[in-house]
């Protein structure tokens, strides 16, 4: 989509970088340990639970954030893309809650409600019947992150009209890395992640995320 940029007039293609990214959303990175796409992650998951529970709060307590890592104090977009993807790639259900888990990525999301994709990022994260299962099966989740970059469509966009970034001051960055899954048992197993993240990073202050992806742009 970046690469239509030059025939956009300078608003349209603010509203594309600070929303668009929003819009079409998927958490590529996470997906795979909830929706059971890969084979390890199916064997991973034990059959359905005995006990479920209630549908997670829209805005999630600012209480404990169990395992989750804290939002990074990073300002330069390529480095705090990095801190966003691995605390994405990383869960641990055996000491950390669902509501905790939600709580604690939320402080990584945006204040800035008007650009902020939080609805769309936490109906990705497994619902509480789910972690319930994983947390029975003891699945955890860490992550390794090898590189950052941003996107050439990014790129053009940015030298076709330098402006666009000074309203909403959000960065397309593309990570790439590993996630390793275990569970009881002894049960592991790996799968190489790439994520495009939408990452704003004001001046003078610390960067927050936006939105992600459906896929890795180019």
């Amino acid at each position: 989509m970046y690469t239509h940029a030059g025939h956009w007039s300078a608003n349209k293609r603010i509203a594309f970088l600070a929303i668009g990214l929003a819009v079409l959303l998927a958490l590529a990175g996470l997906a795979a340990w909830w929706t059971g796409r890969s084979e390890t992650h199916r064997s991973a998951v034990p059959g359905p639970a005995n006990s479920s529970s209630a549908p997670s709060p829209a805005h999630p307590p600012a209480g404990g954030t169990g395992t989750v890592a804290p939002p990074a104090k990073i300002s330069d977009p390529l480095a705090y893309g990095k801190a966003a993807a691995q605390v994405l790639w990383t869960y641990d259900t055996r000491t950390t809650s669902h509501t905790q888990h939600l709580a604690g990525l939320r402080a990584w999301v945006t204040q800035e409600t008007k650009y902020a994709d939080w609805p769309g990022i936490q109906a990705l994260i497994p619902d509480p019947v789910l972690w319930t299962r994983m947390h029975d099966n003891a699945q955890h989740a860490e992550a390794t992150v090898t590189e950052s970059r941003f996107p050439s469509s990014f790129k053009q966009a940015l030298a076709e009209d330098p402006t666009t970034l000074t309203t909403a001051y959000i960065y397309a960055v593309t990570v790439t890395g590993k996630q390793q899954i275990s569970w009881n048992g002894g049960g592991a197993g790996a799968e190489d992640r790439s994520v495009t993240l939408a990452v704003q990073c004001r001046p003078g202050t610390d960067c927050s995320l936006v939105a992600i992806s459906p896929r890795v742009l180019p």
